[in-house]
């Protein structure tokens, strides 16, 4: 099985937001869905896929973990 950083994803509510991507980039995210897709077994599409990978992002961004946490 091939290693992907993100995993299933779960079942959230949502909020529609519409973004700007190039042509390149949405490629890539259609190729990540579809791989996504083959190694969980449940078909997503790159929309899908998008706030998932945001989120796993920012938890992993030291400078917005420290700047957040000297907010709070």
């Amino acid at each position: 099985m091939t290693a992907l950083r993100l995993g299933p994803l779960p079942k959230t509510e949502t909020l529609k937001l519409t973004i700007s991507l190039t042509v390149e980039l949405k490629a890539q995210l259609d190729r990540y869905a579809k791989l996504h897709s083959q190694t969980w077994g449940e078909t997503v599409d790159a929309t899908a896929l998008v706030p998932h990978m945001l989120e796993a992002f920012m938890a992993r961004d030291r400078g917005f973990r420290q700047a957040k946490s000297k907010r709070e």
